[in-house]
């Protein structure tokens, strides 16, 4: 077996391993999306993550990256620059309900939506403004003059909480360089706890969801074969089956 498989299948194994109550109703997952911005501009990458919440449900107290469920007004704003047609492709494979561009481009804009309410980074491209939304956070979002272009965005993972918790989500993560932040805005209250930039190296003196260090796992060997991963790479899925995690490819 090779090093690179070993490593995935223990990443499947301490994904089962974890405890976990499991006595919850069963829901479906609800669709959400996370982002990792990463800086390679100093001697070693750095990412971006803040504490939830103690008083939250869904991993209290946890580190973990901006991200969250996707909202209405996410499936109604049209994005001036798609995702590349790759990513589109890879994010509607299995697609709970059935495969549709238009919720593959609604993941996209959940990440740089959930980034600016929970970080106040604005992630797009400067230009004349004429698009509008009903949602506050996206009317928040544009009247900065900000486009939110979606072209640089990576992704990279995703992963479905076990059935039988108490909040399920079926996650994509993406990633895109710190060159995409357009701004950064000083809000009245970011929804993350503790923000701050660390070195991917220093990330496991946080206290971070199982799920978060492997996706930093494969996010790091990435980075150590030349940098963010291309649009064609293959893209990790996680899953439970029969109460054992699988790490298949998309």
């Amino acid at each position: 077996m090779s090093k690179d498989k070993a490593e995935q299948n223990d990443q499947a194994r301490r994904l089962t391993s974890v405890a976990r109550r499991m006595d919850h109703p069963n829901s479906r997952p609800r669709d959400a999306a996370t982002l990792i911005i990463v800086d390679e501009r100093g001697s070693e990458p750095r990412i971006l993550m803040g504490r939830r919440s103690d008083r939250h449900t869904f991993l209290p107290g946890k580190f973990v990256f901006p991200g969250g469920r996707v909202d209405c007004a996410d499936h109604r704003l049209t994005a001036p620059v798609d995702l590349a047609p790759e990513t589109t492709a890879k994010l509607m494979v299995d697609m709970k309900g059935g495969a549709d561009p238009k919720r593959a481009r609604a993941l996209g804009l959940t990440a740089l939506r959930e980034t600016y309410e929970e970080t106040g980074l604005v992630i797009g491209q400067a230009g004349e403004q004429t698009m509008t939304s009903r949602s506050q956070s996206w009317r928040e979002f544009l009247a900065h003059g900000i486009s939110p272009t979606l072209s640089s965005m990576r992704f990279i993972a995703r992963a479905i909480t076990p059935p039988r918790r108490p909040r399920r989500y079926d996650t994509r993560f993406f990633c895109v360089p710190y060159e995409a932040v357009a701004k950064s805005v000083n809000r009245d209250e970011n929804e993350l706890l503790d923000l701050h930039w660390i070195g991917i190296s220093e990330t496991g003196t946080l206290d971070l969801p199982t799920i978060t260090q492997v996706i930093l796992e494969d996010l790091t060997g990435h980075l150590k074969r030349g940098g963010l991963p291309d649009q064609s790479v293959p893209v990790p899925y996680y899953f439970m089956r029969n109460g054992q995690f699988l790490r298949t490819l998309i």
